[in-house]
């Protein structure tokens, strides 16, 4: 007679991870919940709580599966802060509850400061979207902002005091409206995942500003909460940051997150153990044969991405803000490093990417890569996969020589740069990106981000002014590209302002006139400056707060924006979304000032700095027209016939000018001229045209 098998049923389970409530009404009612921690480098481990109203306990995990502790503990009701916490001794007798090194739980939903301490609380998830949907914005029409929640209302005059620099105060009508009038499709916000402050900067009196310094992925920051949404306590605190995203949707803008997954606030060796290092130090972290930390990221530690499980807690962390937070798309800080294989070294098919393509939620979300670290192969542009997006530094770092470096060497006399690296930039380096079988679409252009100097800064510093980060004006990048148009900082000098100020549209325009997806960092729409510290991230004051008492140069820098913006979208984002049989070759025909297409002689040629790009394509679009002077010299220019080999169109065109970032053209805005016919180029000007046929 054959027995039936016994199965034995564990009264917990490892998956998943976290704290998640017990499956029976019984267990509801006594406020049981499972909790399960990924702790390979313990033998055991307690959870130490103090429910609201009560006392500390101490209950242990005693069930362990395949580096997990888990177990079911009763009493945890809503509001309940906990910590993970090694269990010692034979019979686990120390240490007290509520004692001893308490670590977070890397899956904690919330965090709360309880007198020296950060805990985890437990919170629900449920919110009323009412009826407001995800925007949606296709890629190709997407412009995105950076932003930083604190910094971007902090000083706004129009904004209640108690919401500014807040999660409300950033949804705030006021702010919206500029986001509106401005003309941006996607926020992107500087981490808010919960974070803290180096130990270096405690001594020298400062804190992390940017919040690149995560300790717990799966919480919102609760500084950046409302003084009345802290005092309610951790569920405010994520109810007003989902009110946040809930009114942004609702006025049709996404919500993107700057999310660094690279390294954690435990910094060195020798940092504060808050909670990977005690649960898993070297299983968590990057590290040598010996043990010894591998650090490609220049803070000290880098999260082991060729560890399954450290894997699994980034697309947790993705899914749960794209699905209990409705966010629309994520920036990778340092992403190389979340590519790095059990070797150190970047592939393209690493399984985190691969993992991240396959999700049916974080795949439709969008994906942007900081495609470099510090370690060995570390830049990266280019060669991340289909279904993501990378900042890319190689259009930067063109557009800044052609305004600004090259620039300084003509204003001193010498020979500036062709115009091939700018043709490059203008089509979205799409060379770069068709190896990985992306389009344009996958470069997001940028010429100012949050690290390094601002739009302004660029015109007006030759040199970093970091002095007040306490470290001797050592930190920071040293190359900048930028030009001070003679005059080293703030000046009242007529001629230098109206120089720099041109220069800014220069940069400005070229950026949205570009293939490819732009970002504008918060205030350079405007002019912000950061007098010349091109570090910021340790400067929580008005250094970095947009300063919102805007004056007549703000203004017209403002209105120039988005009078760009609204170009781009009227008859310059048609771009081609896939490579086959070419099309990026026939969106653009580039012309000399003589309207005669330019040629490999006149493409390395540094003496010829004028540059005529016509926007069209064998889809039967045909739209923009730019013309591009980067010489001192006030040059004619003659308007050119379509090349043939373009069906779709007469050769004869029309040319209507639109734009100019010269003020001595504004007086031509709407003059329309024909193929043949002659403007005036403005010495270091951009001008754009709208192009038809001319019959």
């Amino acid at each position: 007679m054959t027995m039936p098998l016994a199965f034995v049923v564990t009264p917990s389970q490892p998956f998943p991870l976290g704290l998640t409530p017990a499956r029976s009404a019984d267990q509801q009612a006594s406020h049981t919940v499972n909790l399960a921690v990924y702790a390979p480098g313990l033998d055991a481990v307690d959870v130490h709580f103090i429910s609201p109203g009560g006392t500390w306990r101490k209950e242990p995990l005693p069930e362990f599966t395949d580096g997990v502790h888990h177990g079911l503990v009763a009493g945890m009701p809503e509001g309940t802060r906990y910590a993970f916490a090694a269990r010692t001794g034979a019979d686990g007798d120390a240490p007290e509850p509520g004692t001893g090194t308490l670590l977070l739980d890397p899956y904690g939903r919330a965090v709360d400061r309880v007198g020296r301490r950060w805990l985890n609380v437990r919170v629900h998830s449920d919110f009323d979207w009412g009826t407001v949907g995800r925007p949606g914005v296709p890629m190709r029409d997407t412009i995105i902002y950076e932003a930083h929640v604190k910094g971007q209302s902090m000083l706004h005059p129009d904004i209640p005091e108690e919401l500014r620099g807040t999660y409300a105060g950033l949804a705030h009508p006021v702010m919206i409206d500029h986001f509106r009038t401005l003309g941006i499709t996607s926020v992107q916000l500087l981490p808010v995942h919960f974070h803290l402050d180096e130990s270096h900067l405690h001594n020298l009196g400062l804190t992390n500003y940017w919040g690149y310094n995560t300790a717990a992925f799966f919480a919102p920051h609760p500084a950046y909460a409302t003084k009345a949404a802290q005092k309610a306590g951790p569920q405010a605190i994520q109810d007003e940051f989902k009110g946040m995203v809930k009114l942004l949707h609702q006025a049709g803008l996404e919500v993107f997150l700057d999310v660094v997954y690279n390294h954690t606030a435990e910094e060195g060796a020798a940092g504060p153990p808050i909670s990977f290092r005690g649960l898993g130090d070297r299983e968590y972290y990057r590290t040598d044969p010996e043990g010894r930390y591998i650090d490609t990221t220049g803070c000290g530690n880098t999260l082991d991405f060729s560890n399954p499980r450290v894997v699994q807690l980034a697309l947790d962390s993705l899914r749960l803000w794209a699905e209990e937070y409705r966010i629309d798309g994520f920036r990778f800080d340092l992403a190389v490093s979340l590519c790095r294989d059990g070797q150190h070294s970047f592939t393209p098919a690493h399984p985190f990417l691969v993992a991240a393509a396959a999700d049916p939620v974080i795949s439709r979300t969008k994906l942007i890569a900081e495609p470099w670290d510090l370690g060995f192969g570390g830049w990266q542009t280019g060669r991340f996969p289909l279904g993501w997006a990378d900042w890319n530094d190689h259009y930067r770092d063109a557009v800044r020589d052609f305004w600004l470096s090259d620039r300084a060497e003509l204003d001193s006399g010498g020979l500036g740069g062709t115009t091939a690296r700018l043709a490059d930039a203008l089509t979205g380096s799409h060379g770069l990106f068709a190896a990985s079988g992306r389009t344009a679409l996958a470069s997001v252009n940028f010429i100012a981000a949050h690290d390094g100097f601002t739009l302004a800064d660029l015109t007006s510093y030759q040199r970093k002014h970091n002095e007040a980060n306490g470290e001797q004006n050592r930190d920071g990048a040293t190359h900048n590209r930028s030009y001070n148009h003679g005059i080293e900082g703030p000046t009242e000098v007529e001629s230098i302002v109206a120089a720099r100020t041109q220069t800014i549209k220069n940069l400005m325009a070229t950026l949205l006139v570009s293939l490819g997806v732009p970002m504008l960092t918060a205030g350079d729409e405007f002019g912000r400056t950061q007098q010349g510290n091109n570090n910021a991230y340790c400067q929580d004051n008005e250094l970095t707060w947009l300063n919102w008492n805007l004056d007549s140069r703000a203004h017209e820098l403002l209105d120039h924006t988005a009078w760009l913006i609204r170009i781009r979208k009227d008859f310059l984002m048609r771009q081609p979304t896939s490579y086959p049989g070419r099309e990026e070759g026939n969106y653009f025909h580039w012309f000399g000032a003589d309207g005669r297409p330019m040629d490999p002689n006149r493409w390395h040629d540094p003496h010829e700095r004028l540059l005529q790009v016509l926007l069209g394509s064998k889809n039967g679009y045909l739209d923009g027209f730019v013309v591009i002077n980067g010489g001192p010299e006030k040059l004619d220019v003659t308007f050119p016939v379509l090349p043939g080999g373009s069906p779709a169109y007469e050769h004869d065109l029309a040319f209507e000018l639109r734009y100019s970032t010269s003020p001595l053209a504004e007086h031509r805005i709407g003059t329309v001229f024909a193929s043949g016919q002659e403007d005036v180029a403005e010495p270091y000007s951009l001008a754009i045209y709208r192009a038809r046929n001319a019959g």
